[in-house]
C-alpha cells in the first residue's frame, strides 16, 4: 500500500532523537585512546545508536569490532571479546604482528595463521590468562585507529569485565572502546567494570545515558513508518502506549503497519488509543503472535524457551514438528517480524524483551514440555551444551538435578579457561537456600580457586572476601579460602594487612600442614613484624614439613629461609644457591627456584651486592620464563629496571616502566617502583614540584606494606623538602619513617633515609638526634656485610663532621666514594665525591685539593643528564676558583642556542617551572626569563611546544 513502508528484518526505522548523543559517541571515538560508556534501560535504543555510529565510522575507513555479552551461553573464554576480535581479519596490518598476539591463536583459529606463533604452554592458568590480555591489547594496538564495541555489558561475565577493565585503564594510542549496558539491569551502584572505573590522565570519552522519546521524536517515526497516515493524534497515541521507549513504539508501528494492510488506515489512531488491550510491548507483540499459524507457534515458543540463538534442526526437534512444518512456521515468524536470523544459521528474538514476552505467552504444561524436550535434543548433542542443560533442569525445578548438571559445568567451563561463565555458575549454587554444607564448600573452594586465577588482585581479593562472608563454610575452606586471600594481599598488592589473613589461615589450616606451612614460610617475607618473627615463623614452617612428601612446599620453606638469611645482612654462603632445582618434573619447583633466586637477588641488591643480583636476577627471569610464571616475571622485570636506574643507565627508563605498568596494570609494584625513579629523574632535572609528586605517589601507594619502597619514598621526600627549603617537614617525614625502619629492623639495607634524616636533623639543629641516629645504624651494622649501608653510615657520619671536623668529614666521605664506585652506583658515587669536594674546600689547606673530586662529580653528572646536580658541582667549582674564566668577551651563537639556553630549553621540555629552572641552574628569576624568551625565539615555538622543536633541532643537527 503506497505510503507505508513499516518495518522490516533488513530495514530499520529511521533514526530519530538522537542526535546529540551520536555526535557525542562521534566525537569521542575519532579523539582517541576513548572509553565510552552508553547506558539506559531495556529498548531505549542503545544497539541502534551504536549501529548508526558504526555506520558513519565504517565510512571513514576506521575499523569497529563488535561482540556482544547474553545471559546464558557456552563457555568460552572472553567471549564477547574474542567473538569481536573474530571480525578482525580485513582490519589487520599487513605486516607482522607483535609477538604477544600469538597467544590468541588458540582463540582465533581463522586468523591464525596471521599471528604469531603462539608461546610454549603453561599449566599455570594465569599466566594463560596474562598472555590472552596481554595479547587482546597488542592486537588492538597494531589496528591503528579502531573502535572496540561490547554491547549489553550488564550480562558479562567476571573474566570478560576483568579483561575490559584493565583494557579501559591502559588502553593503546589509538584504541577507542565502547561499551553498552542496561541500567535497569546493571543497577546505579554496581560499577559496570565491577570496579569503579575512573577514567585516566590522557584518556577521552564520554557517559551517555540514553533517555526515552518525546511526542514529536515518536511522529517523525511514524511518518517513516506510516506516512501521511501518521498523524498528530495518531503521535499522542504512540506515545501514550509507550512513554516514550523506541522499541514497544516501533513494535507498535509494525504491528499498525500489518494491521491496516488489510483492514485500512480509517481510525488508527483511536484504534492504537483504545485498544482492548493494556499498553506497552507485551501487547503489541502478543497481538503478532496470536496470528501465527500453530507451526509459527510452536516454533516461537521452542525459540523462547531455548532462550538462546538455535539452529532450525534443534527448533524442529524441541518444536515436535516435522522439517516441513518447522520450515513453515520458521518463514512465517520470520515474516512477521517475530523472529531474526543472526547470520550463523540460527535464529532468535530481536529483543531479549520479547523473549521473555513470548516466553510468558507459553502455557505452563506446555512450557515443562518444551523443557523437557530441551533436555532430551540438547543431551544428544555430540557435545552437549552444559550450562543451557543446567538451565532447563532448573526450569523443571528438579533441584538435585540442576545442581548435578550445575557442577558440571562448572568443571567444563573451567577447563576450557571460561572462568568467567564458571563464576556464574558458582554464584547460582551458592546462593541456593538449605545447600548440603559439602555442596557449598566445594563451590566456595572452586569459587576460590578461579578468583586465584585472575589477573586483577584487587578483585580477587573482593571475590575472596565475600567468599569467607560465608558462614556456613567449613573450617577446613575457610582456611584454604583465606591462605588464597592472604597471598593475593601480600604478594600482589604487596600491602602486608595480607599477614593477618595468613596468621588466621595458619590456624584455620590444622589438619593441612602442607598448606599452613606455606602460609607459615611465607609469613618469615614480612619485614614489617622483624627479624626475630620471621625466624620463628620459618621454625615453624621447617618443622610443619620435616615429614612431609610436598616437594615444592619443602621447596618454598627452603627458599624462604635462604632470603632470611640475606635479609639478615650476615655473610651469605652464596654456595647455597646451588643446589636449587632449574629443571624438575614438577614445575612448580622449578617456580619454586625462580622465586628464591628473585627474592635472594633483590635483598641482595638492596644490601649493595649489585652485579652478583643482576646475575642472579637474570636466571630467575629465564626460569620464571621457562615454567610460566606472570607475578615472578613482572615483580623480576621490576627489579631489573631498578639495578638499571641505580647503575646510572637512565635514557629509556621512563618508557620502559611505562611499558611495564601498561604490561601489568592490575599490580600495584610497578605503579610503586615507577613513582619512585621518576621522583630520582625528575629530582636530577632540577624539578622539584614534580619530583614531589613522583614520592608523594609512591609514598601513599605504598603506605608501609613494602618497607624498603617506603623507606626509599620518605628520603625522597625528605630530600625534596630540604631542597625546597622546608627542613621542619623534612624532619617530620624522616622521623615516622625511622620508627618504621627500628620497628623492621631494616638498617642492612641502604634506602637513602639515614644520610637524608641526618641532614634533616642537623638543618632543625638536632645535633643529638643525629648523632644517635648515626650510632643506632652503626651498632646495627656492625659484623654485618652490608656494602651499601655502609656507605650511607659513612655519608652520615661525614654529615656529623661537617661543621667541626671537616678533614675527618672528607675522609668519610671518601670513604662513602669508594664503596659507591666499587658497588656500581655513578650517581651515588657523584654525590659523595660532591660532598667531599665540599668538605676539602673547608679545610686550612690549599682548596684547589678540591680540584679532582668535583671534576668527579661534574663529569658523572653530566655523563648522566643530571642537570640540578650538574649546575650545582658548577657553582662549587666556580666558588672555589676552580674553573677557567673565559678568554674576554661574550662568544657569540646567532641563532643558535647556547649551552646555558639548551639546559635552560631541554628543562622546559620536561615541564619545569621558571623557578625551578631557576633554583635547578643556580640563576636569579630575572636570568632565567631572559635565557627562556630566547630559548623561545631561537626555536621558534611557544613553551608548550618546547619538547618537539628541540628534537626537530637536534635531529637537523645530526646530534
Amino acid at each position: 500500500m503506497q505510503g507505508v513502508r513499516g518495518l522490516t528484518p533488513g530495514g530499520p526505522l529511521r533514526f530519530v532523537g538522537r542526535q546529540r548523543e551520536l555526535d557525542l559517541l562521534l566525537s569521542a571515538v575519532r579523539h582517541p585512546p576513548a572509553v565510552v560508556l552508553v547506558e539506559g534501560e531495556a529498548g531505549i535504543g542503545k544497539s541502534r545508536l551504536i549501529a548508526e555510529a558504526t555506520t558513519a565510522l565504517t565510512r571513514e575507513h576506521r575499523p569497529v569490532l563488535v561482540g556482544f555479552c547474553h545471559p546464558l551461553r557456552e563457555p568460552f573464554p572472553y567471549g564477547p571479546v574474542v567473538d569481536a576480535l573474530g571480525k578482525a581479519g580485513p582490519c589487520l596490518p599487513t605486516g607482522l604482528l607483535p609477538p604477544a598476539t600469538g597467544a590468541l591463536a588458540p582463540l582465533l583459529p581463522d586468523l591464525a595463521d596471521r599471528f604469531p606463533p603462539p608461546p610454549p604452554p603453561t599449566d599455570d592458568p594465569r599466566a594463560e590468562r596474562l598472555r590472552v590480555i596481554q595479547g587482546v591489547r597488542s592486537l588492538l594496538a597494531a589496528m591503528g585507529e579502531a573502535v572496540l564495541v561490547v554491547e549489553d555489558l550488564h550480562w558479562v561475565d567476571a573474566a570478560t569485565r576483568e579483561l575490559l577493565l584493565l583494557l579501559a585503564r591502559d588502553l593503546p594510542p589509538q584504541l577507542s572502546v565502547v561499551l553498552s549496558y542496561r541500567t535497569d539491569a546493571a543497577g546505579p551502584r554496581t560499577p559496570v567494570l565491577g570496579s569503579a572505573f575512573r577514567r585516566p590522565p590522557g584518556i577521552g570519552g564520554a557517559v551517555i545515558p540514553l533517555s526515552r522519546l518525546g511526542e514529536s521524536d515518536l511522529h517523525d517515526l511514524a511518518t517513516d513508518s506510516l506516512g501521511f497516515h501518521a498523524t498528530p493524534a495518531l503521535a499522542a497515541a504512540l506515545f501514550a502506549r509507550s512513554e516514550g521507549l523506541p522499541l514497544v513504539a516501533e513494535e507498535d508501528l509494525l504491528t499498525l503497519a500489518e494491521h491496516s494492510r488489510t483492514h485500512g488506515f480509517e481510525g488508527i489512531a483511536g484504534r492504537l488509543r483504545d485498544a482492548d488491550v493494556p499498553r506497552g510491548l507485551r501487547e503489541a507483540l502478543t497481538e503478532r503472535l496470536a496470528a501465527l499459524s500453530p507451526e509459527g507457534v510452536a516454533v516461537t515458543s521452542a525459540v523462547a524457551v531455548l532462550a538462546v540463538p538455535a539452529s532450525q534442526e534443534l527448533l524442529t526437534g524441541v518444536a515436535g514438528l516435522t522439517e516441513d512444518q518447522a520450515e513453515r512456521g520458521l518463514v512465517e515468524a520470520l515474516d512477521a517480524s517475530v523472529l531474526r536470523e543472526d547470520g550463523g544459521g540460527r535464529y532468535a528474538f530481536r529483543h531479549v524483551l520479547a523473549q521473555q514476552v513470548a516466553y510468558g505467552y507459553v502455557r505452563g504444561p506446555r512450557r515443562i514440555h518444551l523443557h523437557e524436550r530441551a533436555l532430551e535434543e540438547l543431551r544428544q548433542q555430540p557435545a552437549p551444551p552444559l550450562v543451557q542443560i543446567a538451565h532447563h533442569t532448573r526450569a523443571l525445578g528438579d533441584r538435585a538435578a540442576w545442581l548435578k548438571a550445575a557442577e558440571e559445568a562448572v568443571d567444563h567451563a573451567t577447563a576450557v579457561g571460561d572462568t568467567g561463565t564458571a563464576e556464574t555458575l558458582i554464584g547460582q549454587i551458592l546462593d541456593e537456600p538449605d545447600l548440603d554444607p559439602a555442596v557449598r564448600s566445594r563451590a566456595a573452594l572452586a569459587l576460590a580457586g578461579l578468583a586465584a586465577r585472575g589477573v586483577d588482585p584487587a578483585a580477587h581479593a573482593r571475590r575472596l572476601r565475600r567468599i569467607l562472608a560465608d558462614p556456613q563454610l567449613s573450617k577446613a575452606a575457610r582456611g584454604e579460602i583465606r591462605f588464597g586471600l592472604g597471598l593475593v594481599i601480600f604478594n600482589e598488592l604487596a600491602d602486608t594487612a595480607g599477614a593477618e589473613e595468613l596468621e588466621k589461615a595458619v590456624e584455620e589450616l590444622g589438619e593441612n600442614p602442607s598448606r599452613a606451612a606455606r602460609a607459615m614460610s611465607t609469613l618469615t617475607l614480612n619485614e614489617g613484624q622483624g627479624q626475630e618473627m620471621a625466624r620463628a615463623w620459618q621454625e615453624r614452617a621447617e618443622r610443619a614439613v620435616e615429614d612431609g612428601r610436598d616437594e615444592a612446599v619443602r621447596a618454598l620453606v627452603h627458599g624462604n629461609r635462604l632470603a632470611l638469611l640475606m635479609r639478615s645482612g650476615d655473610p651469605f654462603d652464596w654456595s647455597l644457591l646451588d643446589p636449587l632445582p632449574r629443571r624438575a618434573d614438577d614445575p612448580d619447583i622449578v617456580r619454586q627456584s625462580a622465586r628464591t633466586l628473585h627474592n635472594v637477588a633483590d635483598v641482595a641488591f638492596e644490601l649493595g651486592h649489585d652485579r652478583r643480583a643482576a646475575r642472579l636476577m637474570a636466571e630467575a627471569r629465564e626460569l620464571a620464563r621457562q615454567v610460566g610464571y606472570p607475578l615472578a616475571e613482572c615483580y623480576i622485570a621490576v627489579a631489573l629496571l631498578r639495578m638499571e636506574l641505580l647503575a646510572g643507565r637512565w635514557d629509556t627508563l621512563e618508557g620502559r616502566f611505562a611499558d611495564i605498568v601498561a604490561a601489568y596494570p592490575a599490580m600495584t609494584l610497578p605503579r610503586i617502583e615507577q613513582a619512585l625513579c621518576l621522583g630520582r629523574l625528575t629530582a636530577a632535572d632540577g624539578r622539584r614540584a614534580q619530583a614531589l609528586e613522583h614520592f608523594t605517589t609512591a609514598a601513599e601507594e605504598v603506605q608501609q606494606r613494602a618497607v624498603s619502597a617506603a623507606l626509599r619514598a620518605a628520603a625522597g621526600l625528605t630530600a625534596i623538602h630540604l631542597a625546597q627549603g622546608n627542613p621542619g617537614l623534612a624532619q617530620a617525614v624522616a622521623r615516622k619513617a625511622l620508627d618504621l625502619l627500628r620497628q623492621a629492623g631494616a638498617w642492612p639495607k641502604a634506602t637513602g633515609l639515614v644520610p637524608v634524616a641526618v641532614e634533616a636533623e642537623l638543618a632543625c639543629e638536632a645535633r643529638e638526634a643525629a648523632e644517635q641516629l648515626v650510632e643506632d645504624a652503626a651498632g646495627a651494622l656492625a659484623g654485618r656485610d652490608t656494602p651499601a649501608a655502609t656507605a650511607e653510615l659513612h655519608l652520615a657520619r661525614g654529615l656529623l663532621a661537617m661543621a667541626a671536623q671537616p678533614p675527618r668529614a672528607a675522609d668519610h666521605f671518601a670513604t662513602a666514594q669508594q664503596l659507591w664506585q666499587d658497588i656500581g652506583r655513578p650517581y651515588e658515587t657523584a654525590l659523595a665525591a660532591e660532598h667531599r669536594a665540599r668538605a676539602l674546600a673547608e679545610t686550612e689547606t690549599d682548596p684547589a685539593e678540591a680540584a679532582e673530586p668535583v671534576a668527579q662529580a661534574t663529569a658523572a653528572f653530566t655523563s648522566l643528564g643530571a642537570t640540578a646536580d650538574l649546575a650545582r658541582a658548577d657553582h662549587l667549582s666556580r666558588s672555589l676558583g676552580l674553573t677557567k674564566p673565559g678568554s674576554g668577551g661574550q662568544r657569540g651563537y646567532g641563532d643558535r642556542l647556547s649551552p646555558r639556553e639548551r639546559q635552560v630549553a631541554e628543562l622546559l621540555a620536561r615541564n619545569a617551572t621558571n623557578q625551578e629552572i631557576a633554583d635547578a641552574l643556580f640563576l636569579s628569576p630575572r636570568t632565567v626569563e631572559q635565557h627562556v624568551a630566547n630559548a623561545l625565539r631561537k626555536l621558534d615555538t611557544t613553551r608548550k611546544n618546547v619538547a618537539a622543536k628541540l628534537t626537530e633541532d637536534e635531529a637537523a643537527a645530526g646530534r
